[in-house]
């Protein structure tokens, strides 16, 4: 028992402890901290792939617009609520 208290009690032992200790929980870069950076990398990865991919539509969008002037129309019509001067514009609303 005397022996096992020295071991515990090694100073060496004592400050391996308390370094693992402050390491896991008091550090900036604590476990916790680390986990929650880490789960932010991933979402912004993520993140990037969804808006590469939607700056890659837009870009096929914008080229068949270019190229085809009935494209360029719809678009304008669409989001823009552009009409012709003997034409009425009815919009509608989903709610």
């Amino acid at each position: 028992m005397k022996k096992l208290l020295a071991v515990i009690f090694n100073k060496y032992i004592l400050t391996i402890a308390a370094f693992a200790v402050w390491m896991l929980y008091f550090d900036q870069y604590d476990y916790f901290s680390m986990r929650q950076r880490k789960k932010q990398l991933e979402d912004t990865k993520d993140n990037i792939a969804y808006l590469q991919k939607e700056i890659a539509q837009m870009e096929q969008q914008r080229s068949a617009m270019i190229s085809e002037p009935k494209e360029l129309e719809k678009y304008a019509r669409e989001h823009y609520y552009m009409k012709r001067d003997n034409e009425d514009l009815f919009v509608m609303e989903r709610k």
